[in-house]
Order: C-alpha cells, then sequence, then structure tokens
C-alpha cells in the first residue's frame, strides 16, 4: 500500500453480455480513498454502487481499468491472488448479515481468522465480540441473535483481523430505524478506534452526511465528490 491511498483506481469499466445485448455498468470511474477516510457512495438503485464495491473488492473483474488496493494491484491477479489479497485486509459489511447458521457466534467470527492462520483466533474473536457489545452471546446462533446482534457479529468478523479497508453495503437494510442508527454507531466508532477506512454503500442521504466525504454516483458513473 502506498503512503497515501488505500484504494487507487483509474478509469475502471464493467459491462455484461455484448453486442446489442451489452449493459455497461461502469463508466470510467476514477477513485482515490486514503487512509482512514469514511466515504459514502451515494445513489439511487441501479446506479452501479454495489458492482463498484464488487470490483473494488476482488470479487468481480473489471473489463478494464487499473484497481490497486490495499497495496495490491487487482488488475494482475488471479482469483486465489484476488482472495489471498483480501484476506486480513479488506473487511465485508453486508445487507444480509450471511452468517454461518450451524456456527455460534464466537465461531463465526473465529474460523475466518483460523483459516487465514491466526494462531489466537478464538482469543480476538471473544474481544472483538465484547467490543461490539456480544461478550454474552458467544455461545448463542444466528438463529437465536436479532438482526441488530446478528449484524454486530457480521462488524465484528469485518474488524476482528484489523483490515485496511471496510466495505459496507447497505448495512441497516434490514434493520428497524432505532436498531439501524445503533449499528451505525457502532461501525463509525470501530472504525475510529481500529484506524481502517471505510466505504459505505447507501441510498440514504442522512447515512452518507456521518462520513467525511460523498461520492454520488448515476448511470455507472460517479458524478459528484464532496467534502463534508
Amino acid at each position: 500500500m502506498t503512503d497515501t491511498y488505500v484504494i487507487d483506481a483509474s478509469n475502471v469499466t464493467l459491462s455484461l453480455g455484448s453486442g446489442e445485448a451489452r449493459v455497461d455498468i461502469l463508466r470510467g470511474i476514477d477513485l482515490r480513498v486514503a487512509k482512514g477516510e469514511s466515504v459514502a457512495l451515494l445513489g439511487p438503485s441501479g446506479s452501479g454502487k454495489s458492482s463498484l464495491m464488487a470490483v473494488l473488492s476482488g470479487l468481480e473483474r473489471a473489463n478494464s481499468g487499473s484497481i490497486r488496493v490495499a497495496g495490491a494491484d487487482f488488475t494482475a491477479l488471479n482469483e486465489d491472488g484476488l482472495a489471498r489479497a483480501r484476506r486480513g485486509h479488506i473487511g465485508i459489511v453486508l445487507q444480509a448479515f450471511h452468517l454461518l447458521p450451524t456456527m455460534t457466534a464466537h465461531e463465526n467470527v473465529a474460523v475466518p481468522l483460523e483459516l487465514a492462520g491466526e494462531e489466537d483466533a478464538f482469543s480476538i474473536a471473544a474481544e472483538e465480540l465484547q467490543s461490539v457489545g456480544l461478550g454474552h452471546r458467544l455461545t448463542h446462533y444466528p438463529a437465536q441473535l436479532s438482526g441488530g446482534e446478528q449484524q454486530r457479529v457480521a462488524i465484528a468478523r469485518a474488524m476482528a483481523p484489523r483490515p485496511d479497508l471496510i466495505f459496507a453495503d447497505e448495512p441497516t437494510g434490514n434493520l428497524d430505524g432505532k436498531t439501524g442508527h445503533a449499528i451505525l454507531d457502532l461501525l463509525f466508532a470501530r472504525q475510529t478506534d481500529t484506524g481502517a477506512t471505510l466505504l459505505v454503500i447507501t441510498h440514504d442521504p442522512e447515512l452518507a452526511t456521518r462520513c467525511g466525504r460523498v461520492l454520488e454516483m448515476q448511470d455507472g458513473r460517479i458524478v459528484a465528490d464532496s467534502a463534508q
């Protein structure tokens, strides 16, 4: 990673199909995000927000352009290389919590750490769950947790490896207003505590105002970039 940027993307395009069936999803995205920034990616459904997150997190390959994320050249890596580049460097929090139903909260946070070779995976997981207010829920399964508690587990899982970069895609979309605000408070607090860079994908202008910088997307392009 450079001294300045966690994300450095230039002229990124993404399309599906070909010929008359071709759909352009990202149309020449240029984006630099510095260490420790909190950035909101704001725009209506279909504007390309989630597709941009997928490309920047290495879950989707761009058709063209250059992408460096957390020090890795994503355009030069194969699938295994992208998986290794994500591990420990990128955390992802989604609208759907994606917890494994057969694992406890403790296991959901610890097992990814263990697979990454962390010797103290379960100790770290317990500390992270304590930090998100779930120290008393370690042995509970997802079905035994509320939606807000499940999202707290997902945040703990994303933050536990101390990644350089956190992507949060509509992180309060499945939660009621009060619970959603509490989850946002927690997400920003953990970002501050860990020093991670945070990129939040949302269609909610109120959520966007909590970030230090707001990018607006329309039709696969960034059409505005403003500091708060």
